[in-house]
């Protein structure tokens, strides 16, 4: 319903309200592992426990070590992308978002659905959140233009279901509202049409650039690599040979103006210490091309 959509400032801010309506400092909460680095940010300032289960590089978290981590950790809410997830870029088949749902209900744990990545399907058409299947109001479905038309603009919104006056309340005593002409202008741009060309010409962007950069991975990067494909979204998790620590290779990529985000990012306990996250969401040219030859070289010392 149109009244459980709360306006936001961009989705990090819907997902923080999400996460203060339905937890207090202690409570566990579950993530993916690799998670979002901001979301484990976001569980440390709030005090909360990130209890990390593992996640399949194309089809999302392992159910049932989720039913069991639940039966163990007693969580107030899980926080998860089930669609191009970062870093992996994996995507939940919709039978098994339609039982993480149900298993989530059976528990009566809410679900904090980050949705941000969802209109950047490289096939015929967008999935379906898991919100799509949720009859109980338990999960608060969070996106934003941020991703798909202007970062600046900081226009988010959550579908709140059952928490919608806890996450009024919380918005009202933190940021109060959010900017009326940035909404007044993505409004006018959406009566216009334009956004669904856009969004056409956007995806096929995003997979020609993906394309390059698995192909450079292939070139460039240690016999052994290995890299995901996904189905949408702007990254690919990559798992380099165990050797390679993407720590130090970060800081060496500093130095030559490379910019990677390493494994341990994505982890609490600073695991995925031979794994990168790539991002294809920038333009394919000479200088990215040259920039995957020197990681490679990198890697090679």
């Amino acid at each position: 319903p149109v009244d459980d959509i709360i306006i936001t400032n961009g989705a990090l801010d819907a997902l923080n309200l999400c996460l203060s309506a339905v937890t207090r400092p202690g409570d566990a909460v579950i993530v993916e592992s690799p998670t979002f680095y901001a979301a484990l940010q976001s569980l440390e300032r709030n005090q909360l426990h990130a209890i990390e289960v593992a996640t399949h590089p194309r089809e999302g978290i392992d159910l049932q070590a989720l039913d069991r981590a639940i039966v163990q950790h007693q969580p107030r809410a899980c926080w998860l992308m089930t669609t191009f997830q970062n870093p992996l870029g994996s995507l939940m088949p919709e039978a098994k978002k339609e039982a993480l749902v149900r298993l989530l209900a059976r528990h009566g744990v809410a679900l904090i659905e980050d949705d941000v990545y969802g209109e950047l399907y490289f096939g015929a058409t967008r999935p379906r959140p898991a919100r799509a299947f949720d009859t109980e109001g338990m999960v608060m479905h969070c996106s934003s233009f941020s991703k798909t038309l202007a970062p600046g603009y900081r226009v988010g919104w959550v579908a709140a279901g059952r928490y919608t006056r806890a996450i009024m309340r919380n918005k009202l005593t933190t940021s109060l509202a959010t900017a009326a002409p940035t909404q007044a202008a993505i409004a006018a741009y959406l009566a216009q049409g334009g956004y669904d060309r856009h969004l056409r010409q956007f995806r096929q962007t995003l997979a020609l650039q993906q394309g390059e950069m698995l192909q450079a991975v292939a070139r460039y990067f240690p016999k052994g690599t290995r890299a995901t494909r996904p189905l949408g979204g702007y990254f690919t998790w990559v798992e380099l040979p165990a050797r390679v620590d993407t720590l130090r290779l970060h800081r060496a990529a500093l130095d030559h103006g490379i910019s990677i985000a390493p494994g341990p990012l994505f982890s609490s306990s600073g695991a995925f210490g031979n794994f990168l996250r790539l991002n294809c969401g920038h333009p394919w040219n000479e200088a990215m091309e040259q920039g995957m030859a020197t990681l490679g070289k990198l890697m090679a010392t």
